[in-house]
């Protein structure tokens, strides 16, 4: 399996969630994101699983997903798919 981003650290720091992903640094508001997260204790914002794919973040106990993707602004498009006629 690819994986869509290499996730190396997921932490949180009052509103702010730091995340280091593909090398880089990320330091995220993340009233911006989910309120689930920014009014969770937080006992249940470092209960997470990481996806095998590197796509997302699973918060199991607030049933929160968010993508990676959309917390570090890009976008991945899909290969084309070549169909034998």
């Amino acid at each position: 399996m690819n994986k869509l981003h290499d996730i190396q650290k997921v932490v949180f720091s009052g509103n702010t969630l730091i995340l280091g992903v593909d090398g880089n640094e990320y330091k995220i508001d993340i009233t911006r994101h989910s309120q689930k997260l920014s009014q969770a204790y937080s006992s249940e914002c470092e209960n997470f699983i990481i996806s095998a794919s590197g796509y997302g973040i699973h918060w199991p106990q607030l049933d929160e997903d968010l993508s990676i993707d959309g917390l570090i602004g890009v976008e991945h498009s899909l290969p084309l798919i070549k169909s034998k006629v």
